[in-house]
């Protein structure tokens, strides 16, 4: 045995090595969907992907099912203060959250809506308006494409808010799949104008969750929605590097296949919810590794120039100022 090969066996593991591996496990076991978009990642992003997801879900826990929502929201924020001082505790996801915002340029405000949506599910917000529930979307996923698309390497504003649109549209899919589980718990993100123009009063509604044809119409309308999101974020898909198309791609086409199984359904997400089986995702893996579209020009720099939603463009400008 040479020595230089000895000396090798007895160097200690990396540190940051256990780390992703922690974050890993925290995004296999919190999200199917995700998780398998993940596999066509390039391993250049990966571990920093996963441990923006990692965050999410221990922020998203702790604020959710903790005793003390305010006490949750308070300590992350904490959190926060000691990833951005370059001093995080003894916790692995906070290790690697610290690597991640200062190596990519991740800013504050960013990570800060990202609680303020949590914060505002552990209240119960109800929204009332269409406008109101973007602002939401925003929060809780538009932050996270974000987040990834500066892991990528991409600084660019439009970009980042194609990325915007594609995380508020994988929000609104969720919505309008947890229809009832939502109700159930108590919640409805659904917003009070449209109940009220279907003639619906939405609190006696939630007090005895039924599917019924407005409801369908209702889940429709969001479907809609969120479609006319994942259009817009399309563009955007084919200005990201190459290597990390086909993983975005593909949770795209994993996210909006919910909606098709919903309305498959009858737009019936009161009475179940709906699932993309694993074959069907292996499909849609396959079909986003094999025929991701490439950039081009034509007709495509209005698309890629639209105007993100309001609460968007105010963290993509956090983002790219000064560069």
């Amino acid at each position: 045995m040479q020595p230089e090969v000895a000396l090798a066996r007895l160097d200690p593991p990396d540190p940051a090595d256990a780390d992703a591996a922690e974050c890993r496990r925290i995004l296999a076991l919190g999200s199917r969907s995700f998780s398998a978009a993940s596999r066509l990642l390039p391993s250049r992003v990966r571990p920093s992907i996963a441990a923006i997801y990692a965050f999410c879900r221990i922020a998203d826990d702790a604020i959710d099912d903790g005793p003390d929502p305010a006490a949750a929201l308070e300590e992350l924020r904490r959190l926060l203060d000691r990833v951005y001082e370059g001093v995080p505790g003894d916790s692995a996801v906070e290790r690697s959250l610290t690597r991640v915002v200062h190596a990519h340029g991740v800013a504050r405000p960013v990570l800060e809506a990202l609680l303020a949506g949590f914060a505002s599910d552990a209240r119960g917000d109800r929204h009332e308006t269409v406008e109101d529930l973007l602002s939401y979307a925003v929060q809780v996923a538009s932050t996270v494409g974000v987040a990834v698309t500066l892991v990528m390497g991409v600084r660019d504003r439009h970009v980042l808010s194609r990325a915007s649109d594609l995380g508020a549209a994988m929000q609104l899919t969720n919505i309008a799949r947890d229809v009832g589980e939502d109700a159930r718990r108590g919640r409805v993100y659904l917003p009070a104008q449209w109940f009220a123009e279907v003639g619906l009063d939405r609190d006696a509604w939630l007090a005895a969750p039924k599917f019924e044809p407005r409801i369908a119409g209702l889940v429709e309308r969001i479907l809609a929605l969120a479609d006319r999101y994942y259009r817009r974020a399309d563009v955007g898909i084919t200005a990201l590097p190459a290597d990390c198309r086909a993983s975005i791609r593909a949770a795209s086409l994993i996210y909006e296949d919910i909606g098709r199984v919903i309305r498959k359904r009858g737009c019936d997400s009161v009475g179940g919810r709906a699932r993309t089986s694993a074959w069907r995702k292996f499909v849609l893996l396959l079909r986003a590794r094999l025929v991701s579209p490439s950039p081009s020009a034509r007709g495509e720099t209005d698309a890629m120039q639209a105007p993100a939603i309001p609460l968007a463009s105010l963290l993509v400008n956090a983002c790219v100022v000064g560069q």
